[in-house]
């Protein structure tokens, strides 16, 4: 070979080594991308609300007196458990208790008026009658006959009289009770004592019409409970009384509750600054799973709408506009797919074509570069988040 041809040679592998130098360090790299292996499972078709909802209790009530007043007694505590029927306060009312004692005395000589004038009442008809019987046999005159009986006429009527007396001054004891019942509160339910407003020897006032005054005693029944929580009203029209939810509560983290809506209310809310939404309430499946709740924790319900199991689903998070994915092929490229949808929430999509069990498909699609034809390494592919 000539001395000329061999630099040409020469050369020309060097050129060669040069170019795949270039191209080596030049070359496109493969992008870290995460992917997550396609399976079967349970899909979720589900809505939550809007903003947290509330435990409540199934009866609550705020009390107050009808009319104001001292507060004289006051039987119990905050969080005292108390009976239905049990007194809970009572205001100074020595005046009407005045007033019913002497209802009760008027009621007493009314009664002893009765008897007299009953009692009399009862005779001059006895003797009516033997002045008939006399004028019959002709001993005495018809006018000492009409005599007798208009005195055991008018003897009846005293009688009854002092009857109507004893309605009346009866029908006053009962109103001076019902005035001493506008001073006292009993409980009308078995339940837990939640708030007082007022000490003994305070004036406790009640709340006129219209205007917001703190109840003198909150009272709770806490041995039944359910969620209230508020729904978007877009979502509204998709949920009726039996469907299942699930409850979580901020107080028990990672944990949920079974559980059934009860009611959906017949009205949309309107919060200034808010969105509109319609409360619903929702009872746990079995209450007593969550053990010890306080009234007025936070709760979150999630109303499942369907369900699929055993379907075929992609990472909700793996989707792209139009129903499309990223799949990390064997060949080390992305390649993109489309793919037909069913029942989707925020984790899992059902897939009804498109995928099948075993394939993989990006999940990180933030990421910049990660699109159709590209070349990737896979960073990691984390099961079961």
């Amino acid at each position: 070979m000539s001395p000329l041809l061999r630099r040409i040679l020469i050369s020309l592998l060097v050129l060669a080594a040069l170019a795949a130098a270039f191209w080596w360090f030049t070359r496109p790299k493969p992008i870290a991308v995460v992917a997550r292996e396609i399976d079967r499972g349970k899909v979720e078709s589900s809505i939550a609300n809007t903003r947290a909802g509330t435990v409540e209790a199934c009866q609550r009530t705020k009390l107050s007196t009808i009319i104001g007043g001292r507060i004289e007694v006051l039987n119990v505590k905050e969080g005292d458990r108390v009976k239905k029927g049990q007194l809970l306060m009572k205001l100074w009312n020595d005046d009407q208790q005045a007033q019913s004692t002497l209802a009760l005395t008027q009621v007493a000589t009314a009664r002893q008026r009765v008897a007299e004038a009953c009692a009399q009442a009862a005779n001059a008809e006895r003797e009516a009658a033997r002045q008939t019987s006399l004028r019959e046999k002709g001993f005495v005159s018809s006018s000492r006959e009409e005599s007798a009986r208009t005195e055991a006429e008018a003897r009846r009527a005293s009688c009854d009289a002092a009857k109507a007396d004893v309605a009346q001054f009866k029908a006053k004891v009962d109103a001076t009770r019902v005035e001493q019942g506008r001073t006292v509160l009993y409980a009308p339910f078995d339940g837990t004592v939640a708030k007082i407003v007022g000490e003994v020897g305070e004036y406790s006032t009640p709340s006129p019409p219209g205007v917001q005054t703190p109840p003198a005693i909150d009272l709770i029944d806490d041995s039944c409970l359910y969620i209230k929580a508020p729904m978007d009203e877009v979502d509204a029209p998709k949920i009726t009384a039996g469907q299942p939810v699930r409850i979580s509560l901020d107080a028990l983290p990672r944990k949920s509750f079974a559980g059934t809506v009860k009611r959906v209310a017949p009205y949309v809310s309107a919060v200034e600054k808010q969105a509109r939404t319609v409360d619903i309430e929702a009872t746990f499946d079995k209450p007593d799973e969550p053990g010890k709740l306080l009234v007025g924790y936070s709760a979150d319900v999630e109303v499942i709408l369907a369900v699929r199991d055993n379907v075929v689903r992609v990472p909700t998070a793996a989707l792209l506009e139009g129903g499309r994915v990223l799949l990390a092929a064997k060949d080390g490229k992305l390649r993109e797919r489309k793919i037909r949808t069913g029942l989707a929430n925020w984790e899992f999509t059902e897939v009804l074509e498109g995928l099948e069990a075993g394939e993989r498909v990006v999940t990180s699609l933030e990421r910049a570069g990660v699109k159709d034809g590209i070349d990737y390494t896979l960073e990691e592919t984390p099961q079961g988040r």
